[in-house]
């Protein structure tokens, strides 16, 4: 009894927080440069040696999928896409580092390169700072030329280059914000291979589909956690009326 009820109740807990991470991937389908969320559950014996049958379920490995989106061309010269592995830095409000895969950037009133949040895009002194009323081209190594809108159109002038960097997967955290952060907290240092493409967004690598076939799983598999909880209900009710007659 005591397995049945604390395996049913902690695996329906869980499930509840799988069907949430499955409705944020879904949610996040067409979000630029989004990766999707892993998580699965694994039973755990409670350490209490007067109960050893007790057993719960806890989310064992949340991680997430790093594999890359597809690439959409929009021909906006602020739109950068990683190409394969790496991240563009940016910077937190904390002053610290996060990472993304979303270079959907804009220039502020100040001229300081930004993420479409407010987050200022780091180069390779701190952040990127643009010069007004120039045209921007970025190269595939991230270094950011400008070339005036007016006077000698010929006069090229590198400004910076956007810090990029590749740290490995496996010490990247996902914060509360969507932005990745080394689990540290101590900055990645740049990665001269990572490569972007100017004018192209990544989209978001979550399989709708795949997701959708998960989302139905869990309802059945909450729906039998349930039913587990009732029937151990209704058998602790008739022990308990064989008891009285007894």
């Amino acid at each position: 009894m005591d397995r049945l009820i604390y395996t049913a109740m902690t695996g329906a807990s869980a499930t509840m927080g799988q069907e949430a991470a499955v409705a944020h991937n879904m949610a996040n389908a067409t979000s630029t440069g989004f990766k999707t969320e892993l998580h699965k559950l694994r039973a755990v014996q409670v350490q209490n040696a007067q109960m050893p049958t007790r057993a719960f379920v806890v989310d064992a490995s949340v991680s997430d999928d790093f594999s890359t989106g597809p690439l959409q061309h929009t021909n906006r010269p602020l739109d950068m896409a990683v190409q394969g592995k790496g991240w563009f830095a940016v910077q937190m409000p904390d002053g610290t580092e996060g990472y993304t895969r979303n270079g959907n950037f804009e220039i502020n009133a100040n001229g300081i390169l930004q993420t479409r949040t407010g987050l200022p895009v780091i180069g390779s002194g701190g952040p990127v700072t643009l010069p007004p009323d120039v045209e921007v081209a970025v190269g595939t190594d991230g270094t950011i030329s400008t070339v005036p809108r007016t006077g000698a159109r010929n006069s090229t002038s590198t400004v910076d280059q956007l810090k990029l960097v590749n740290p490995p997967e496996t010490e990247l955290v996902r914060g509360g914000d969507g932005y990745f952060r080394l689990a540290g907290g101590n900055p990645a240092p740049a990665d001269p291979a990572v490569r972007v493409a100017s004018g192209y967004l990544e989209g978001s690598n979550v399989n709708v589909v795949e997701q959708m076939v998960s989302m139905i799983s869990l309802a059945r598999q909450y729906e039998m956690q349930t039913k587990m909880l009732s029937t151990a209900q209704e058998m602790d009710r008739a022990a308990s009326q064989l008891v009285a007659k007894a």
